[in-house]
């Protein structure tokens, strides 16, 4: 028999499961007694969840920066083997009342290619292995019957994607549903019956399958985006993104904490979004390689256009603007020609306010000062961000050109 106590105890952990059961049915039957939704219109949204979306569940502590960088790679080196043909069969028809019946050898069949796919709802290189095998085919067998081929094995990969073989760049997969056959499968091998002519009416001869293709590719990705974030490091990128988006890159009080590229989308009204990446923060000397400078510049070059951050409270803030300017046309010329804002950022400190009319005097040019702390004059930054986009979108479609969308 079951004693009282553990009776008594599970019993009690039952009853409460349905009364917190019976809580959450009754809360979804009766909407009426939620709080109304304030409906206001608005020139344009920013996509933000609710709050009770954010928050962490008990116990459960946030990702650091050093953890999340394993789940973003964008780079891989990747051995890729097609699949071996099926060999040919050598046989001869037999059946009572015909003793000369002739080759009956079927063909092997082909093996599967190994093909490199873009999905984009792959964000990463993460989920591709070091090395990939094509399915083979089967062989060959009598009655001239034919070996099935093998299947084609699609590798997923995310937008952005290049593709190279050694010092050659043989792939640029840079739309949705690109392809690229990475390696071959071999040829199936001919049966007995292919061989059968006059001069050999009883051919035995039958070939093997042919090995399937490999190669060693390294697989590159660049970060596809609309707008990319360029600034020193601890400009406040991250946070800005954050301010703007649903992305939640790392934010703390130290350089270089973003170390892998982020992309959030900007939504505005007529289901328009917009793609913003926070490029990690470079330093003087990055198209010299200069730290990680190659491996943050690359992701700058799909973007459409750039927003450069800018520290406002340290002296002499147009100086980052001109390195900035710099180390992106020596990695790329005239990738510094792009169409650019520039954004001032934390104008909510005291000896920001000085800098920015002297920014502003230097540059000769419009400066959006805002704070992604406070959120001072951050719809400023929405609204020129949505003219950047509209002249980009007015530049492809007059090249006859698809835009990039999200």
């Amino acid at each position: 028999m079951t004693p009282a106590r553990l009776f008594s105890a599970r019993s009690r952990t039952m009853f409460e499961g349905l009364g917190h059961w019976a809580l959450s049915t009754q809360a979804g039957l009766e909407p009426s007694r939620l709080p109304p939704r304030q409906l206001s219109p608005r020139l344009l949204s920013v996509g933000r969840m609710d709050h009770a979306k954010h928050q962490e569940l008990p116990g459960k502590k946030p990702l650091s920066e050093k953890k999340l960088k394993r789940y973003f790679v964008d780079s891989r080196r990747v051995l890729v083997c097609g699949g071996n043909g099926g060999a040919g069969a050598s046989c001869f028809h037999s059946e009572p009342r015909k003793e000369f019946g002739g080759p009956d050898g079927g063909d092997g069949g082909n093996g599967g290619h190994v093909i490199l796919r873009v999905d984009q709802r792959v964000k990463s290189l993460s989920s591709v292995l070091s090395r990939y095998q094509g399915f083979n085919g089967e062989d060959g067998g009598s009655k001239n019957c034919f070996g099935r081929s093998g299947a084609v094995l699609y590798i997923q990969v995310p937008v952005g994607t290049l593709v190279k073989e050694g010092n050659r760049v043989v792939a640029d997969l840079a739309h949705q549903g690109d392809e690229y056959i990475a390696a071959l499968g071999g040829a199936g091998g001919k049966g007995n019956r292919f061989f059968l002519a006059n001069d050999n009416r009883a051919p035995v001869t039958c070939t093997p399958g042919q090995p399937g293709q490999q190669r060693v590719l390294h697989l590159e990705l660049k970060t596809v985006a609309h707008a990319g974030m360029v600034g020193f490091p601890n400009a406040g990128k991250s946070s800005l993104l954050r301010a703007l988006s649903n992305a939640r890159p790392a934010v703390a009080a130290y350089p270089f904490t973003t170390l892998k590229p982020h992309v959030g989308i900007v939504h505005y009204e007529g289901h328009q979004q917009i793609a913003v990446a926070d490029i990690p923060g470079l330093i003087r000397g990055a198209h010299r390689n200069r730290g990680l400078g190659s491996a943050f510049l690359r992701h700058i070059e799909r973007c459409r256009f750039l927003l450069f951050v800018v520290d406002l409270s340290l002296p002499e803030p147009w100086t980052q603007v001109d390195d900035l300017k710099y180390e992106l046309e020596m990695y790329e010329e005239g990738l510094s020609e792009r169409p650019y804002a520039i954004v001032a950022n934390k104008i909510d400190l005291p000896e920001a306010r000085a800098n920015l009319s002297q920014l502003r005097d230097h540059l000769g040019q419009e400066v959006i000062a805002l704070s992604a702390v406070t959120g001072e004059n951050l719809e400023q930054l929405l609204l020129h961000l949505k003219v950047l986009y509209d002249a980009y979108l007015e530049a492809e479609r007059g090249q006859g050109h698809e835009p990039l969308r999200w």
